[in-house]
């Protein structure tokens, strides 16, 4: 290679500064399961963990998913803590009641309005009455 062509595109020196975890998908991990299953020779385990770059750990946690939901157990789970659901009905109902609070003036106003308009008619028939 000439040193034209090293300088048309050069490798990239920046290291990321926080590495990606790795992601794996349900199906693969699906597969390791069975493939670690399978294994029956000694060694043959610690051979397949190591090919894959995976640990142990990770078979006993996905094999618990698995367990506990099937191939939906094994798709990725949120993180942090759950959710309170009495918090989510909390925000919910808050923002029902500023809904209708709104709706509620708007009411308020609409009737406001026909108020007026109905005291309006009221004078100009009064006037009408008292012309006649």
């Amino acid at each position: 290679m000439s040193q034209e062509e090293k300088n048309i595109n050069p490798p990239d020196p920046e290291v990321v500064s926080k590495p990606q975890p790795r992601r794996f998908t349900a199906e693969y991990k699906l597969r390791m399961l069975k493939e670690y299953d399978a294994c029956e020779q000694p060694g043959e385990k610690g051979a397949l963990l190591r090919r894959e770059g995976i640990y142990a750990s990770n078979i006993a946690t996905w094999r618990r998913q698995y367990s506990q939901g099937g191939m939906d157990g094994l798709h990725k789970t949120k993180r942090g803590p759950k959710a309170d659901p009495q918090t989510r009905e909390n925000k919910k109902l808050r923002q029902e009641n500023e809904q209708l609070k709104k709706r509620l003036q708007q009411a308020e106003l609409i009737i406001e309005v026909q108020k007026k308009v109905s005291q309006i008619l009221e004078i100009e028939r009064n006037e009408q009455e008292h012309e006649s």
